[in-house]
């Protein structure tokens, strides 16, 4: 009896680690963190150079380190930034050459540091705190529309007390605006994951080269031989007329794709062969189908 329960316990464990390890594995969207700037008054002197700020820089870094740690996304290079901008203003939406899912847009919007001090007859103390507030957006490149923006504020501080003399003294800790700084894009960070996972995954058919269809995204973005996809024609595009913005309707699926093999050494180069298994595309007019997971 009680080796019964045993195995069934086991096998309970085994498929519940088993389901843990597919739900990580997952497709992963590509962000691209763009323009990180310090809006407040902090560090600029008449030697301010807009083009490489540090604390812009610092901010930008913090995130980047963050949304990698949660293994969901694949990050480009702040270089892209300026071309996704261009691509977006032209109105093509999704670059295929840069292939980035969203962009990322931050600002510090505030930053200060104070001193209190507590004297009494025979002890003191001094705190030192720093608060940093930091704005954010998150846009989808293939539409162009905001659809995260939120601000998080952030503290740190450290304290230093003395007894009739004795104790510890504290000059001012450098490393408080980075605490401070971190502790306000951490509080965003799951929000923006929320945003860009409750989107489908989407990548792009680049060519048809003797009946082998190309497409963007490969190993490390979690595509795998054998993985089976669905090619959806994109919707017509209609306006707004009460936000005068262009939106475009829900998509149909044409075709079914299945992945015979991975190219490339990096994100930004990666490609994946593949085969039509179902349906038909009009392979002059690749732009207008984009590829989702199969339902």
């Amino acid at each position: 009896m009680y080796k019964i329960n045993l195995l069934i316990m086991l096998s309970f464990l085994m498929v519940s680690i088993t389901g843990l390890a597919q739900q990580g594995k997952g497709l992963k969207r590509k962000v691209a963190i763009g323009r990180f700037s310090n809006e407040t008054q902090y560090a600029k002197s008449v030697f301010y150079d807009k083009a490489n700020d540090p604390m812009g820089k610092q901010a930008s870094d913090i995130l980047s380190t963050r949304l990698a740690a949660s293994e969901k996304f694949l990050l480009i290079e702040r270089q892209d930034y300026d071309k996704i901008v261009n691509e977006l203003n032209t109105g093509g939406g999704m670059s295929q050459k840069i292939g980035a899912d969203y962009l990322v847009i931050g600002s510090i919007t505030e930053f200060g540091r104070k001193t209190i001090g507590n004297q009494k007859v025979f002890s003191s103390s001094k705190e030192q705190i720093v608060e940093a507030a930091v704005s954010i957006r998150l846009v989808d490149v293939s539409t162009g529309i905001i659809i995260y923006s939120g601000e998080a504020k952030g503290e740190a501080t450290v304290e230093d007390k003395r007894v009739l003399g004795f104790g510890k003294t504290a000059d001012y800790d450098a490393t408080l605006s980075d605490k401070a700084i971190s502790a306000a894009i951490t509080k965003l960070v799951e929000n923006i994951i929320n945003k860009c996972l409750n989107n489908p995954w989407k990548a792009y058919l680049l060519s048809v080269e003797n009946g082998v269809y190309i497409i963007s995204g490969g190993k490390t973005q979690g595509i795998e031989p054998g993985n089976i996809f669905s090619i959806t024609e994109r919707g017509k595009k209609v306006k707004n007329p009460q936000t005068g913005l262009n939106i475009e309707l829900p998509g149909k699926v044409v075709a079914t794709i299945k992945i015979d093999q991975t190219m490339g050494d990096t994100p930004e180069d990666e490609v994946s062969m593949a085969s039509l298994t179902d349906g038909a595309v009009d392979v002059t007019s690749l732009d207008k189908y984009f590829i989702t997971e199969k339902k």
